[in-house]
């Protein structure tokens, strides 16, 4: 995957009424650039971390690679496929999960699933025992495939978008905050598997987390999000390495270290600017 200058700006035309001398006048709308001139480069079976607090980007940046926004400006490739130009191509060959991962509340897990895999061709039978595979895998007990999702936890809905973004074996799979609402042992299930996935099926991974440890154990590489920008980019040995340099505490440096040091922020701070952003 390759990011050249992916810039996103949001705003809204002040709309109010003006003097009858000045009829007709509009004021400049006020912008708010979400994604500022990033670029990047994720490599094949690689697992890619991002951070950064609410609002810093990192939400509008993945929707920006699974082609649910138009960037702004620059160019963005998932291996060799522009996001604006082949479109269909590109989401073929990705998957997300998100933590606000919508379903048919009605009916059950296995139901879901099955409907995801109808949109992307897959052969019944072929997908039922993958889902429940990947079920199983997650922890979910398979007694319960056939539950209303809508009488199922908030962090087993979770499991079961996870699932359906495995389903299909995408070459990049684009993971934003997936193990929110999910309990210690969940996560481990759920990463686990993200490792299994990469290592069997060389799935390159796109991940956006709040959680520092699990960013820390899994990703090759992160990045560090702030106001649009990248501000720190390396592999989380070197990251916690010339922070602890810095700081002089080589040897006990965290993620949350590093991630205090560039941005001097805490991962709840601030707003996540949306499609929707409205400027106020």
């Amino acid at each position: 995957m390759e990011i050249v200058g992916a810039l996103k700006r949001f705003g809204k035309e002040d709309t109010n009424r003006q003097p009858f001398w000045r009829r007709g006048a509009r004021k400049a709308p006020e912008m708010t650039v979400a994604v500022d001139n990033i670029s990047l480069t994720v490599q094949r079976g690689e697992i890619f971390g991002l951070l950064g607090a609410n609002g810093s980007g990192k939400s509008t940046f993945i929707r920006l690679i699974s082609t649910l926004l138009i960037p702004d400006g620059g160019t963005l490739r998932v291996f060799g496929h522009d996001v604006s130009r082949e479109e269909r191509t590109v989401r073929r060959m990705i998957n997300r999960v998100s933590v606000e991962a919508s379903f048919f509340k009605k009916l059950s897990a296995l139901e879901n699933l099955m409907y995801a895999a109808r949109l992307y061709d897959l052969h019944p039978n072929v997908a039922r025992e993958q889902a429940v595979f990947i079920l199983r895998k997650l922890g979910l007990n398979e007694k319960r495939l056939g539950e209303p999702l809508e009488h199922m936890s908030r962090g087993m809905q979770q499991k079961v978008a996870i699932a359906r973004g495995l389903l299909t074996s995408p070459v990049l799979l684009l993971l934003d905050e997936p193990t929110t609402g999910l309990d210690p042992r969940s996560k481990q299930d759920v990463q686990k598997f993200i490792l299994q996935m990469r290592r069997e099926h060389a799935t390159t991974v796109f991940l956006t987390t709040h959680d520092m440890d699990e960013a820390d154990r899994l990703c090759d590489r992160i990045a560090i999000i702030d106001e649009g920008r990248i501000v720190a980019l390396d592999t989380p040995e070197n990251l916690k390495l010339a922070v602890g340099a810095s700081n002089g505490k080589n040897g006990t440096t965290t993620m949350e270290d590093v991630f205090m040091a560039y941005t001097g922020k805490s991962l709840d701070d601030d707003f996540e600017p949306s499609e929707d952003f409205d400027g106020e």
